[in-house]
């Protein structure tokens, strides 16, 4: 990814690359990642996704009539009022990672940081789908979603053996199957739990009345919504809490930016997570193809044409982001509003367009509450910590967080 960083400096905003077995075309450019992305999504379009072998015809791999049916039965789930109705679970899931650092702190025995984000971000998912927390046994059952995850190409690749790939996780895939089997026949039974009926009760119903809500459509949205919403959360957070480590006056200043529960300190968390969103965008790549030619930045792309859009370089451009490899949260504030870029396309980590995440402001917003528990009480101390990223189907830290919490 360094190479391919000091290569887009040197060829531009859009340039033709070989980022997997044939030529393709990169764009970072701001005004062109809108053109792809926002203005011309009928003109590049998702034609497949990496991602399929897991989350087979969810809404994330899903493209034409039946992914608009499948985006607006979802879409208001994810809305600011949809959100609230999730907002105790995602404090629920809050408290309980609190709790165990609060026992971590007492005991002195070191944990694993990023262990306990992914723990939290699918705890969240967990009781948002079923109205229940996330239980032990269904925690271990759910790891295979990462190791799939982790077996996915980095880019998409027309040459991919799709057939090995599904091979080699088939233990993993039947593993996450039954998983969501049983939550589904529970949902069906109006086996509500603690906290309601969940978000899958929403995928039951369009089940028992719309016949393109198969059982296979149902288990692949959930899975979808399991997958995509707890890992990118997950790699954030472990991402913001390394940052932290090497930036320790990051925090404080967060904590500085207003009382605890204030407007003001909600916004200090929130810039927290959007700059560490701007270093290590959980969509990194963004794959489409050109159906008709057409022209960027007076670059011939023909029908036919893959085009990766990449956030990560985009958000690494110097002349978009005054030092962009530093962490500087304040780009989010108006203390320093300067340096943050406002052109359209500059900053997309859930991506811009029709297309863009649907969970991108529940992911904020569960960050923002883990951050309200977490980072004023504690400290992590790192042993080990990843010194570079893995980029695959996320970008992820490439190795173990062992840390020691101190309580404040």
């Amino acid at each position: 990814m360094v190479d391919l960083l000091a290569l887009a400096r040197e060829l531009g905003g859009v340039s033709a690359v070989r980022l997997g077995p044939r030529p393709t075309v990169l764009v970072t450019d701001p005004e062109s990642v809108q053109h792809v992305l926002a203005l011309h999504p009928d003109r590049y379009v998702k034609r497949s996704h990496r991602a399929r072998v897991l989350v087979g015809d969810g809404v994330l791999a899903a493209t034409g009539e039946p992914w608009k049916r499948q985006r607006r039965l979802l879409q208001a789930e994810f809305t600011g009022s949809g959100i609230r109705r999730y907002e105790r679970r995602i404090v629920g899931a809050a408290r309980r990672t609190a709790d165990r650092w609060v026992d971590r702190a007492r005991t002195g025995e070191p944990t694993d940081v990023g262990e306990d984000m992914r723990f939290f971000a699918l705890d969240t998912i967990w009781r948002s789908l079923t109205g229940h927390p996330l239980d032990e046994a269904t925690n271990r059952e759910l790891a295979a979603v990462h190791a799939v995850g982790a077996a996915l190409p980095a880019t998409p690749s027309a040459s991919a053996d799709l057939a090995g790939l599904r091979a080699a996780v088939a233990v993993d895939l039947a593993r996450i199957d039954a998983v969501a089997e049983h939550a589904i026949a529970a949902a069906r039974r109006g086996e509500a739990g603690p906290e309601g009926p969940g978000l899958l009760r929403v995928l039951v119903e369009a089940g028992e009345s719309r016949p393109e809500y198969t059982d296979q459509l149902i288990r692949d949205e959930l899975v979808t919504l399991l997958a995509a919403g707890h890992e990118t959360t997950a790699n954030t957070l472990s991402w913001l809490y390394l940052l932290l480590d090497r930036h320790p006056e990051a925090r404080r200043r967060a904590l500085d930016g207003g009382a605890a529960g204030s407007p003001e300190r909600e916004r200090a968390l929130r810039a927290l997570a959007s700059e560490t969103l701007r270093l290590y965008p959980p969509a990194w790549l963004i794959p489409r193809h050109a159906t008709e030619d057409d022209t960027l930045a007076d670059y011939r792309v023909a029908a036919g044409t893959d085009v990766f859009v990449c956030p990560y370089l985009t958000h690494r451009d110097p002349e978009l982001w005054p030092e962009p490899e530093r962490f500087d949260p304040a780009r989010f504030t108006a203390a320093d509003e300067g340096r943050r870029s406002t052109r359209h396309g500059a900053y997309y980590p859930y991506g811009i367009g029709a297309r863009a995440c649907l969970g991108a402001q529940f992911a904020v917003r569960e960050m923002t509450v883990l951050l309200d528990h977490l980072l004023p009480a504690f400290v992590p101390t790192f042993h080990t910590a990843p010194t570079s990223a893995v980029f695959g189907f996320t970008v992820r830290p490439d190795g173990p967080m062992r840390a020691t919490i101190t309580a404040m």
